[in-house]
């Protein structure tokens, strides 16, 4: 029950993903091959090839992480603060390598869990799939084979929403009004990530979309437990 978890003991994390190449017409021929059998299942009515491969980063196996930020909450008495940590670079492997750094260092204990919206779906198995494709080894509570689902040390937000509900997707956006949690104002939204990377070269930009997100996932646990929101002020950006 979420009463009996500690906050403190959660890493909240949020990814953001972009196809591998910049453009459908840069896959090389086998590639062209594997992604065109990909798109017949997925491509809307009337919609070219390029249309579609901006679909690419959603999927581990045709896009890549570009930034993890992850947020933590340390207590002081009554006093919260939430400290933000994000990994970014255009090197997919080094990133995960920062990453699984401060996994294996500071959240690798049974009583540690990780948090994302929709992140049993996305976030955590995006994660695993491009460890195992850059060679890495893979963070023990990120390695779920074999276990049952409650030695999982995975939270979903999205899943504590739906309350056994699976027919619907709720986004985190929508639960963010609907709890009046208060967001930064943001001129992008996912689907421009791709854009603003390949075309803008703007990765810091993204950066501060991802945080944002991750903070609001921190916020919207608070607001499952009934607790209160963290005072902006109390909000740190750790480089």
């Amino acid at each position: 029950m979420l009463e009996n978890i500690k906050e403190q003991n959660i890493l909240f994390l949020d990814i953001e993903t972009v196809p591998q190449y910049p453009s459908y017409e840069e896959l090389d021929e086998r590639w062209k091959k594997l992604w065109d059998k990909k798109a017949k299942r997925i491509a809307s009515e009337d919609e070219t090839d390029e249309q579609t491969y901006r679909k690419a980063g959603i999927y581990a196996e045709f896009g890549r992480i570009i930034c993890i930020s992850v947020g933590f909450i340390r207590k002081d008495g009554e006093k919260r603060q939430f400290r933000i940590k994000s990994f970014a670079n255009d090197d997919e492997k080094k990133l995960l390598q920062d990453f699984n750094s401060l996994i294996i260092k500071s959240f690798n204990k049974d009583y540690h869990l990780l948090c994302a919206h929709n992140g049993k779906e996305f976030d955590f198995p995006y994660i695993a799939r491009r460890i195992l494709i850059n060679g890495l080894k893979m963070p023990k509570i990120l390695n779920i084979a074999g276990k049952k689902p409650w030695q999982v040390k995975h939270l979903d937000t999205l899943e504590l929403w739906r309350f056994g509900d699976y027919k619907n997707w709720t986004s985190l956006d929508l639960l963010t009004a609907i709890f009046n949690i208060p967001t930064p104002k943001d001129d992008i939204d996912g689907s421009m990530v791709a854009e603003i990377y390949y075309k803008n070269n703007d990765l810091e930009r993204i950066v501060k979309y991802c945080e944002k997100d991750v903070t609001a996932v921190a916020q919207l646990f608070l607001k499952y437990k009934n607790e209160n929101l963290i005072n902006e002020n109390d909000i740190e950006i750790l480089t």
